[in-house]
Formats: structure tokens, C-alpha cells, sequence
């Protein structure tokens, strides 16, 4: 009787997973760049660009390419500078309009050396090993699409004078 539970179980998980592998995929197509940002442990920037006021622009219509810190490369950086810049806005600004380039950047299109223009003006620094991408020295953890452009996760935050 046991065998044959498993056998079910194994059956049917079979026959579930071709199925929802997929499904998950297209999901993360579906969402923003935001949105997407934050269910890949992208929280803190998520804060970060609600507080700076620039949600409603990442979740339209785009394209956007989005560099973004996980919550590890916010990690990185002393309480008090994060909360300094959290609370100053338009440094906060500055900042993330630095992570943002106004178009979809695939991992295809990343030259090494190059550069990408960003929002902000001025240009982020692009590298490329074989699979591995990195954006002034901060690494590329994931590259998801979404719905609204590209979302780059990165192990550290990037600041404009990093890309000189």
C-alpha cells in the first residue's frame, strides 16, 4: 500500500512539475521591474524608490532596465548612511535614477568594457566574463525580464562617481 502512495505521489508530482515549471517563469514576465524587484529580495530598494517617488514611473510603461541592489548590498552599507540616505531625498533620487537606464538591456546586449547611459546622465561601467556581467565592479547575481523591461540584481549599490 505504501508503494503505491508514492507511486501516485510520484506520478502526479511528475506530471505537475512540466507543468508549473513554465507557469512560474511566465509569472515573473507578468510583474514590473518593482514589483519583480521586491519578490527577489530587492526589499529595501523597493522602500527606497517609494520613498524617493518614483514607483508610479518604474511600474509604467517603460522599457526600463533596472540595477538592482538586493537587500545583501544594502547589508553592506552602515545603518547610519542608509538611513542619511533614505531620509534625503533628492540624494536618494540621484542615487536610484543612477540604477535605472530609460530602455530593456538584455545580458545579450552588455559589451565588454561599455557602458550604459542612465537616467540620471551619467554612465554605469559594463563587464562581461563568458555568463558573468558586472556593472561598475558590482556583480549580477539574476537577470529576470519583466513586463515593463529588464531587472538586473546586483550584490552592491551603485553610486554615480563609481562609474568615472
Amino acid at each position: 500500500m505504501q508503494f503505491k502512495r508514492l507511486g501516485v505521489l510520484a506520478l502526479v508530482t511528475g506530471l505537475i512539475l512540466p507543468i508549473t515549471a513554465p507557469a512560474a517563469h511566465a509569472v515573473a514576465k507578468v510583474r514590473d521591474v518593482v514589483d519583480t524587484a521586491s519578490a527577489k529580495g530587492c526589499k529595501t530598494l523597493s522602500v527606497a524608490v517609494k520613498k524617493a517617488g518614483l514607483t508610479r514611473t518604474l511600474k509604467g510603461k517603460g522599457p526600463y532596465t533596472l540595477l538592482a541592489p538586493n537587500d545583501a548590498a544594502f547589508g553592506k552599507w552602515p545603518k547610519a548612511k542608509l538611513d542619511a540616505l533614505l531620509a534625503d531625498k533628492k540624494k536618494l533620487k540621484t542615487v536610484l535614477t543612477y540604477h535605472v537606464v530609460p530602455k530593456k538591456v538584455s545580458a545579450e546586449d552588455i559589451k565588454a568594457p561599455g557602458s550604459l547611459k542612465t537616467v540620471q546622465g551619467e554612465h554605469v561601467i559594463t563587464n562581461k566574463a563568458g555568463d558573468k556581467i558586472w556593472l561598475d565592479g558590482a556583480e549580477v547575481v539574476e537577470v529576470v525580464p519583466c513586463k515593463n523591461g529588464m531587472l538586473y540584481i546586483i550584490d552592491e549599490v551603485l553610486a554615480p562617481e563609481r562609474g568615472k
